[in-house]
């Protein structure tokens, strides 16, 4: 035995060699691309993926071809999440790259010459996730220093930095996950944001603009607290009225939000199983994109993708478990592939893992085909007037 084994455990000798044997058995399942590091966040736009990683690196891979055709360097620490933003407010054209890193800074880049326009140093720790709000022209950032911070979008190229417009610091752990939807109900939007910590607790917050004593300012005020899960959560997603949390208690929960009026309702089930889920990832489709039009959930937990048919809320039904990687599945992501000629559009799935990998998977090989067709989802709540801001759902 080498030194290096020593001083580690029996279990972690068979887990290493396990995983070894399963890079083996799985190294083309899934037609993978390899990364030189670990992916910490990804977003799909089009046919590539943007990957913010373990190598202090922004990369932007080609999905059909698995190229690197982009990369961004100068974050001194591993780059933890990514968004994009105008480069003219409310154009849509999505220009901007911004990223989080763990050297405190959110960086702004042109995604032509991939140069940096802008570098704030905006936490006192690691950056841990970036969530942006177009029509309030505003970003969002939580951080392991506990705080949640609101940076002003409205001059993106402005190479003085993104000037603060407020903060939140309620949390007593670092702030892991973000999501909001704008609420247009009273006639005004505001920002109803979800911001969760390693409490297992979702905090949630209105947040307005205040100008009452000159410089605007965004303030968040206590909402509601959605209780459930008994430790951290990894990952929420929101949309359609859905709060989807994925957590380390080895659960995945389904909140309405907000509540609905009826109270004798009966919460969702938690999905179970025997292992962490660190990635969840609810897919809402139609007959324009797929044969099936019944709503279905993805999950990662291990090193595997568990797929479930969510068509009735009541009670989420396990389909099958998609095996490729060899370690843990932290993110999943959809692509919707379209023909050259426009005439098709492709579901796909890309999953991020700690295995250094991206892999692909068609939805409908994630299907039991063999399942008789369903209605599409019955909601238990009509989120009307309830906008879901950067949802991670799919739903056309």
């Amino acid at each position: 035995m080498s030194e290096d084994n020593l001083l580690r455990s029996e279990a972690e000798l068979k887990l290493d060699l396990a995983r070894q044997q399963r890079a083996q058995k799985y190294k083309d399942v899934g037609d993978p691309i390899s990364l030189p590091g670990v992916p910490i966040d990804i977003a799909v736009r089009g046919n590539y993926a943007w990957v913010a990683g373990s190598t202090h690196t922004i990369r932007k891979v080609d999905l059909q071809t698995g190229r690197t055709v982009q990369l961004y360097k100068g974050h001194s620490g591993p780059a933890t999440s990514l968004v994009f933003c105008d480069r003219v407010p409310g154009s849509g054209d999505e220009n901007l790259l911004i990223t989080g890193s763990w050297d405190k800074t959110i960086k702004v880049w042109d995604t032509d010459s991939r140069a940096v326009i802008s570098s704030t140093l905006a936490h006192t720790d690691f950056v841990k996730a970036l969530l942006i709000v177009p029509p309030l022209q505003l970003l969002v950032s939580g951080s392991s220093d506990k705080s949640v911070r609101f940076w002003d979008l409205s001059s993106p190229l402005s190479p003085d930095g993104l000037p603060p417009v407020g903060s939140i610091s309620a949390h007593i752990r670092p702030v892991e996950s973000l999501a909001a939807y704008l609420d247009t109900t009273t006639g005004s939007a505001h920002l109803v944001l979800f911001t969760t910590d390693t409490m297992g607790v979702i905090n949630v917050w209105d947040v307005v603009k205040d100008s009452a004593d000159g410089a605007p300012i965004w303030r968040g005020t206590p909402r509601d607290e959605v209780k459930g899960h008994r430790t951290r959560i990894n990952e929420i997603v929101y949309g359609d009225g859905h709060l989807w949390s994925a957590s380390t208690d080895e659960t995945i929960q389904l909140q309405l939000y907000p509540p609905p009026a009826d109270s004798k309702l009966k919460p969702s089930p938690p999905i179970t199983h025997t292992m962490a889920f660190k990635a969840v990832l609810p897919i809402y489709l139609n007959s324009k994109l797929d044969s099936n039009a019944f709503p279905y959930l993805l999950a990662g937990s291990g090193d595997c993708i568990r797929v479930y048919d969510i068509s009735s809320l009541d009670e989420a039904e396990f389909i099958k478990q998609v095996e490729g990687h060899w370690h843990d599945v932290t993110h999943l992501r959809t692509w919707i592939q379209e023909s050259v000629d426009g005439t098709r559009r492709d579901v796909w799935v890309v999953s991020g893992s700690l295995d250094g990998t991206l892999r692909k998977w068609k939805l409908s090989d994630c299907q039991n085909l063999s399942s008789p067709d369903r209605s599409p989802l019955k909601q238990k709540s009509v989120a009307k007037g309830r906008i879901p801001v950067n949802p991670r759902t799919h739903s056309a």
